[in-house]
C-alpha cells in the first residue's frame, strides 16, 4: 500500500514537472462596444499627437502618416486633408482583403486623426522642439496609438494592405516590401529636410516599429 501511494505521489509530481503540457490559454474575450469606441479613441488620440510632434520637428516617419508629412511640406493644404486623401486608395484594399468591419473601423480611425491633427496646431500652437526629442516623442506616440487601434480591430491604413497583396499576387515577401516602402519616403524626404532630420526620422521609424514588433505578437493578446 505504501509503495502504491509514493508512486502515485510521484506520478502527481512528474504531471507537474516541467515536461508537463502547459495550460490551454482561456478563451478570447471580445471587447464591449464601449470598449471599442474607447480604445479607437484613444489610439487616434496618441497618433495623431505623435504626427503632431513629428510635424512641429519637420520630420518624416514611415507608412502613408510619412508619406502625408512628407507632402504636408510642399502642399499648401492641412496635414489632415492630405492624410485622408492618402489613406483613399488603401480603405479600398481594406474592405477587399480584410473585410468591412476592419475597413469600416480604420476608416473611423482615419478620419479621427484626420480631425484631431488639425485640432493640435490649435491647442498647442508653434512649438519649438528639440528635433531629437520631438522625433523620438512623435514615433513612440504614434507606436502606442497604432498598438491600440491594432487591439481594437483597426489602423491607420497604410502599405502593409498593399504589401500582402504583392506578396499573393507577385510572391514578394510583404516585410520586405514594407521595409523598401518605409525607407523610400524617408529617403524621399532628403529633398525637403536636412540629412541630419532624415538620420532622426530613420531612427524613430525604427523605433516605431519595435513598440509594434515587441508588443503585438500572435497569441499573446486574446482580447478582440
Amino acid at each position: 500500500m505504501t509503495t502504491e501511494k509514493t508512486t502515485a505521489a510521484q506520478g502527481t509530481t512528474a504531471e507537474k514537472g516541467p515536461t508537463a503540457a502547459p495550460a490551454a490559454p482561456p478563451s478570447a474575450v471580445r471587447h464591449t462596444l464601449l470598449e471599442d469606441v474607447l480604445g479607437i479613441l484613444t489610439g487616434t488620440f496618441a497618433a495623431s499627437l505623435g504626427l503632431f510632434l513629428l510635424k512641429s520637428s519637420e520630420a518624416v516617419t514611415g507608412g502613408t502618416a510619412g508619406l502625408a508629412l512628407l507632402l504636408s511640406y510642399s502642399l499648401p493644404l492641412p496635414f489632415g486633408v492630405i492624410f485622408a486623401g492618402v489613406n483613399l486608395p488603401f480603405f479600398g484594399l481594406a474592405i477587399w482583403k480584410k473585410g468591412w468591419n476592419f475597413a469600416l473601423r480604420t476608416g473611423v480611425a482615419i478620419a479621427l486623426v484626420s480631425v484631431m491633427a488639425s485640432l493640435h496646431p490649435w491647442a498647442f500652437g508653434s512649438l519649438d522642439l528639440d528635433p531629437a526629442y520631438g522625433v523620438l516623442a512623435g514615433n513612440l506616440l504614434a507606436g502606442v496609438g497604432l498598438l491600440i487601434l491594432f487591439r481594437h480591430v483597426s489602423s491607420l491604413g497604410g502599405f502593409n494592405i498593399m504589401a500582402l497583396l504583392l506578396q499573393e499576387k507577385l510572391g514578394w515577401r510583404a516585410g520586405y516590401v514594407q521595409m523598401v516602402l518605409d525607407v523610400a519616403i524617408v529617403v524621399s524626404s532628403l529633398a525637403l529636410v536636412t540629412p541630419l532630420m532624415v538620420l532622426l526620422s530613420a531612427v524613430g521609424a525604427v523605433l516605431l516599429n519595435l513598440i509594434l514588433a515587441l508588443n503585438h505578437k500572435p497569441g499573446r493578446y486574446l482580447g478582440m
